[in-house]
Formats: C-alpha cells, structure tokens, sequence
C-alpha cells in the first residue's frame, strides 16, 4: 500500500534514549512501538501508516504477540519513523543526509533558456532602456554618496543573509555605474565612478565565491582589478588578490592561494595608501596559503608579521572603508583558524573561542563559521559533548544564511563525525541538523 503519511523526525531524547538503543539493537519493536507512542505520540495507527503496515500487525506487535524478521519491514521502519540505520542494525539510510550536505556541481549550466515573461503590469527591458536615455545626466557629488551608501547596506544584507539573493541588485547597480562612466565629464567624478563600479564587482565576486561558482567569481573578480587599475588603486587591487587567494585555498589550490596573496602583498608596496590593518590583513591571507601547504613554518612566520602590524594599527589611520572588517576579534579568529589548517587543534581551540566571545553577533553567517571551526578542533581534542554542542548552537545561525561556502564548512564537521555517529550526543547533533535542513 502506498505510504500517504509524512515521516517526522523523532525528537532527540528518545533516539538518544539507553533504553531506545537497547531496544533497536535487539530489534524488539514491542518496545520501540511504545516508546514511540509515549515519547513522540505517534499511536499505532499512525505507525501502521508510516512504515507501511497493516494495523492489525502492529497491535499484535506491540502485545508481543508476532515478531519483525524480515530486513524490507525493518527497512521500512528505519525508514517511516526516521530511526537512524545504524540503531537497527542497517547500513546509512539515504535521509539521514540532509539534502543541502550533498556535493553538487554549483557552476551554472552554459545555455540558458528563454528569459521568463515579465508582469503584464512591468515595463519591458526595452522601455527601461529608452527612459533611461532621457534621465541619465552628469552624475554629481550626491550620486557617488548613494552609491557608496548602498555598497555598505549590500555587504550588512550579504553578512546577515548571504548574497543569493542580494546579486541582481548589485549586478544590476554595477551595470548603471559602468554606465554613468561613460557620461561622466567630471575628472574627479570620473575617478570615484571607477572606484564604486571596483567595489561593486568585488562584491558580485564574492556573493559567487560564497556560492561555490568559482568561475563566475573569477571572472568578476579580474573585472574590479581591471576597474581598479583605471584609476592606480593599488590597496584595493591588493584586497581583490586577498580574495582571490582566499577562493583559490578552497578549491584546493595552495600553491596559487600562496601566489595570489604575494602579488597582493606586492601590490600594496607598489603603491601609497596602504595601512597597518591592510598589510595585516594581507599577511594573515598569506598564512592561510602557507597552512593551506603545510607549512609550519611559514605560516607561523606569516601569522607573527600580521600580529606586528596590527599592533600599529592607529584610530587616526586612513583605512580603506573595505578594511575596517579586519578588527582584532578577527585577526584572533583568523589566526585560530590558520593553526587548525595546520591541524594545531590545542593552539587553535582557546583562539577561536575567545574571538568568537568578542566579535558583534549580526555578522550571522561569520559567527557560523567559526562556530564550526571551533566544533572541528574540539572534536580534534577528542571533546565530542563539547563539539556537538558547539555545531548545535551554530545551526540556527546556518540555517539563516543561504552559503554554499558555509554548508561546506557544516559538511566537514558532519564528515568527521561519522565515527561517533553511535553515540547519543552525536545522534542528537543529528536529529537537530535533519530539522534544520530537512532533506
């Protein structure tokens, strides 16, 4: 008979429960049918329903008065009262993976199809184009004012929520600069035009390097170093390189991460502008590319130059509006990360933790992040309760944020624990990321 009612997920004290496991273990669904009904309220009709049984059989069950031997019935009562595979004695069931920890390619496919029809009540493109014809003008002082106001609104929105859905716009606002360059008389004018079309594509860049579309952030990455060159912006370019480097250590790309945050640290030395917290920045990047290598050495060389340099990080620095997100908190957290590359889990542990005490909780996918940085290097120590806990709390924050980057980070965490997936913390971790990501 078809299966018309929905599986939910059973809540975490009764699959952590010792009389549970002990009960799935001897497979005696007498038990675990009334352990079920009376710590998750689902009767035995709904039993019947969800693992595909007749009621009769399930009342005859739980009166101890019939036995389940057959591995497809066991199957599916793994399978309709979401107990996980291992309690029963089964191989992994395809659920207990939530659908958002499955690799996928994220590069957008090469031939689209056609455009959706726009609302009746919309303009088309064509008359947007026309009207804007008629209202460009010789942008002024006030224009480059909103527009660097909305790229501050846009990387707030991309820290809260991810940029998934923020891209469009910011897209769509690159182009209008990229526009306005080509009406602009004004030298000065012109040169500030350049810079925002420079953040913009930085920022486009980014929201698709936190989607795991490394081509098309590539790609408009090289276009605000292009944009940023127009006008000799040598920092800037640097801060484009150091993300570049960044992308580079997550595809798996050491030796380029370690070449890209060099030619970034060059690109400040070829030019005036550059700051304390920028050459630090730009240091920690190269230690991320020496941690990438395994190479201990370097990257403590790395990670003590960018301590120097911010300890001469002064309130009356002109740094870049760009830079001011390198604070302490996190140079500490970065540094904590660095060691847990090299996998220094002991060194890394208190680092993360106290920067993570420090840092503002808006930025919700950062504190993510680290949180599950944190998890990964308790778990190194051996601390599982500590661990789990940590990537617990760190859900909801993940949950909030549409990173591709970030479930990657969830799903490393999520792989390391597949030696302790028996034990009650870990199926508690468990059952709360299947709520959280349901497949």
């Amino acid at each position: 008979m078809p299966n018309s009612a929905q599986p939910r997920e059973l809540p975490a004290r009764l699959l952590t429960d010792p009389e549970m496991i002990h009960a799935c273990r001897a497979r005696d669904f007498s038990r675990v049918f009334r352990l079920v009904k009376k710590q998750a309220g689902i009767y035995p009709s709904m039993i019947a329903r969800l693992c595909d049984l007749t009621p009769s059989r399930v009342g005859e069950v739980i009166a101890g008065q019939r036995q389940l031997l057959h591995m497809d019935v066991i199957e599916r009562i793994s399978d309709g009262l979401r107990i996980p595979g291992h309690m029963l004695g089964l191989a992994r069931r395809p659920w207990e993976t939530p659908t958002a920890l499955v690799v996928t390619e994220r590069e957008p496919p090469q031939a689209s199809g056609p455009e959706s029809p726009s609302p009746a009540t919309l303009p088309g493109p064509d008359v947007d184009s026309i009207l804007a014809l008629t209202s460009r003008t010789d942008p002024a002082p006030s224009t480059l004012q909103a527009l660097q106001s909305s790229i501050e609104d846009y990387w707030r929105r991309d820290d809260q929520h991810g940029g998934e859905t923020l891209r469009p716009a910011v897209v769509g606002q690159l182009r209008y600069v990229v526009g306005l360059l080509g009406e602009s008389t004004s030298t000065s004018l012109r040169r500030g035009l350049y810079g925002v079309a420079a953040e913009l594509a930085r920022l486009t860049g980014w929201t698709y390097f936190d989607a795991r579309q490394f081509s098309q952030a590539r790609a408009y990455f090289t276009e605000s170093l292009q944009l940023a060159k127009e006008i000799e912006d040598r920092p800037f370019m640097a801060n484009v390189l150091a993300c570049m480097s960044l992308q580079a250590t997550y595809q798996d790309k050491a030796a380029d991460a370690l070449a890209l945050a060099n030619a970034a640290q060059d690109a400040t030395r070829a030019g005036a502008g550059s700051t304390p917290r920028v050459l630090s920045m730009l240091a920690m990047r190269e230690a991320f590319a020496h941690a990438a290598l395994g190479s201990r050495t370097d990257t403590h060389k790395a990670i003590s130059e960018a301590h120097r340099q911010f300890e001469h990080v002064g309130a009356s620095d002109p740094d870049p509006a760009w830079a001011f997100y390198f604070d302490e908190p996190k140079l500490i957290v970065d540094t904590g990360i660095a060691h847990g590359r090299l996998g220094d889990a002991a060194t890394a542990e208190p680092l993360i933790t106290e920067a993570m005490r420090r840092e503002y909780s808006s930025n919700q996918r950062g504190r993510a992040f680290h949180a599950f940085w944190l998890a990964r290097t308790q778990l190194q120590l051996g601390k599982l309760d500590q661990a789990c806990h940590t990537a617990t709390e760190a859900l909801d924050s993940a949950s909030a944020v549409a990173s591709e980057r970030l479930t990657g980070h969830l799903r490393e965490f999520y792989e390391q624990l597949a030696t302790y997936r028996q034990e009650p913390v870990a199926l508690a971790f468990e059952a709360r990321l299947r709520e959280v990501l349901p497949p």
